[in-house]
């Protein structure tokens, strides 16, 4: 009895462990695809320094799952045109109509969302200013008579635009500032704009904390904001 019972949990133990190992090998192939030349940056902060603005649950579902669906997606479809790899995701994105029509809307999509994501990330901090600094706080003035009129028109556009999408502060080709939304994961890359600063208003960023008040999370996001990050890249925009 006790050796057919040794029996019957060693054989158990090889069709378990057996199974297991068929059940991975797809899961490590389909890792494998999903290799290319993008990958997802890491967060320049911990998950919970921007609380109690945005909290830590939150981050991690936005930058582990929804910027890492991104990153893969996008490079699945470059891996389809190896003569693309050495191409960075922003010049992807402003010469779209160039790209081979079968992936065009997938790296709009997800070369989109890699490239919107990563500023984001970027454009806060823990530690802001609260308030512009440098050359963007004196083009901001001029542009929009003053930082409280700025912020509001920013929010406004954020709030009035329907369904999923970013507000942007972007230099136009006239190298002006201009408020502007996009839908979805479109940059103002592909419309000839660089973006300075932008802010996701894509339900994921903020309804675990705030639910459907979009409006909240537009104000309160001016709280992490990180100026020296914006300012930078205005100054780039403006020289490049």
């Amino acid at each position: 009895m006790l050796s057919n019972r040794r029996q019957f949990l060693y054989s158990l133990g090889v069709l378990t462990t057996g199974t297991l190992l068929a059940n991975s090998l797809p899961l490590l192939a389909f890792a494998q695809e999903e290799d290319g030349p993008f990958q997802l940056p890491p967060l320049p902060y911990d998950y919970d320094a921007l609380e109690p603005y945005i909290d830590a649950e939150t981050m991690k579902f936005h930058h582990d799952k929804h910027h890492a669906a991104y990153t893969k997606n996008l490079n699945a479809a470059i891996n389809k045109y190896p003569e693309l790899k050495n191409q960075d995701a922003e010049s992807l994105l402003r010469n779209l109509d160039q790209l081979p029509a079968d992936i065009r809307v997938t790296v709009q999509n997800n070369g989109g969302g890699y490239v919107n994501h990563q500023m984001f990330w970027e454009i806060m901090t823990p530690n802001s200013s609260k308030i512009p600094q440098g050359s963007i706080a004196t083009a901001i003035e001029q542009q929009f008579n003053g930082f409280e009129n700025f912020q509001t028109e920013f929010n406004q556009t954020g709030l009035s635009k329907f369904g999923s999408g970013w507000v942007w502060l972007v230099l136009n080709s006239n190298k002006q500032l201009q408020i502007i939304s996009t839908s979805n994961q479109d940059s103002p890359l592909m419309m000839g704009m660089y973006p300075i600063m932008g802010n996701d208003v894509w339900e994921h960023a903020y309804y675990l904390k705030y639910r459907n008040n979009r409006g909240e999370y537009l104000s309160q996001w001016w709280n992490v904001v990180n100026w020296e990050e914006v300012n930078n890249r205005f100054e780039k925009a403006i020289t490049g």
